[in-house]
């Protein structure tokens, strides 16, 4: 079994460096890329409610489990409340839907997904005649005060935030009574997120990169797209080191302090996902690969007019 590096948080729990990215795993398949990525040594993965598939992630879990392939204790769970969750009375609620669902006691770190609130009661992308979505008043700073009874409760055991932004990270450290213990946000080469993982650093909030691959399976993709697995400057880096593309990437994130969840559901790539601890970029390396940062945002929901919209601040 590889030696997993461990990140360490702010409330001294710690988080297994890589974990299994879920989103966009279609019902029928997820339950299979869980058991694989238990099977291949994976201590971690990453889910939402939004994703539609944490009751197949929790069928995964509970047949490892009984096969003692694994405990509870040693996996870590994240999980993610969807924005039409966000009014304080729903948070407790929506988090127990999600244990339910996963078949657990409790998760290891739940997390706002977004910091804009949509319309509750009713669908999860609701919207009006015209197609736009309908918002809600919310404040995610009220959402963080009910996301900390759900630790006092036992729910969860750390909470953390979303695709906020500096502005908005700051909003919440100022009322926290306890402090989000991580920062999930887009991180690869073309949006590398220097100044918002150098400020999280300093406020003691590690940061987990999503979509490290460049997300290739993303829907919205359109033709031209640029591909970042098949970018030849991974692919000269990955020969020097006889590794894919992929590897490089998720070494990437690694080299940097990050913890990274690539999404797979195909055996021989989660395996080849994980197969990253018996090497190392050099800090040249990094820099190089940093050199193709383009602002190249590729999950912005950017259909969404909120005015927590996170993505018009610098970062």
């Amino acid at each position: 079994m590889a030696n997993v590096p461990q990140v360490v948080f702010n409330n001294g729990y710690t988080c297994p460096a890589i974990g299994l990215g879920t989103w966009k795993s279609k019902p029928g398949e997820v339950k299979q890329a869980v058991k694989d990525a238990i099977d291949a040594g994976y201590r971690h993965l990453d889910c939402a409610y939004i994703y539609r598939n944490e009751k197949e992630v929790g069928l995964a879990l509970k047949e490892k489990f009984d096969e003692g392939v694994i405990k509870r204790e040693d996996i870590f769970i994240t999980s993610k409340l969807w924005c039409t969750y966000m009014h304080p009375d729903l948070v407790e609620g929506a988090l127990r839907t999600t244990l339910s669902d996963l078949g657990l006691d409790y998760i290891d770190l739940y997390l706002i997904h977004w910091p804009q609130a949509f319309k509750e009661g009713g669908e999860l992308f609701p919207v009006d005649s015209q197609g736009k979505v309908i918002l809600s008043p919310v404040d995610y700073v009220d959402t963080w005060k009910a996301m900390e009874k759900v630790v006092d409760l036992g729910l969860t055991k750390s909470i953390g935030l979303s695709n906020f932004s500096k502005k908005q990270i700051d909003r919440v450290m100022e009322i926290a009574r306890i402090k989000p213990v991580s920062l999930q946000i887009e991180v690869h080469p073309y949006l590398n997120q220097e100044k918002l993982i150098d400020y999280a650093r300093s406020l003691d909030i590690a940061v987990t990169a999503y979509s490290p691959l460049g997300s290739p399976d993303r829907p919205w993709a359109k033709p031209g797209d640029p591909h970042l697995l098949e970018d030849p400057l991974l692919k000269t880096i990955g020969e020097k080191y006889n590794k894919s593309p992929a590897q490089i990437l998720i070494r990437y994130a690694i080299d940097r302090g990050l913890i990274v969840v690539p999404k797979s559901v195909t055996k021989s790539r989660i395996i080849q996902n994980f197969n990253v601890f018996d090497f190392q970029l050099t800090a040249e390396d990094i820099k190089t690969i940093g050199s193709l940062e383009c602002n190249g945002r590729l999950c912005s929901m950017g259909d969404v007019h909120h005015p927590s919209y996170p993505f018009h601040d610098e970062y």
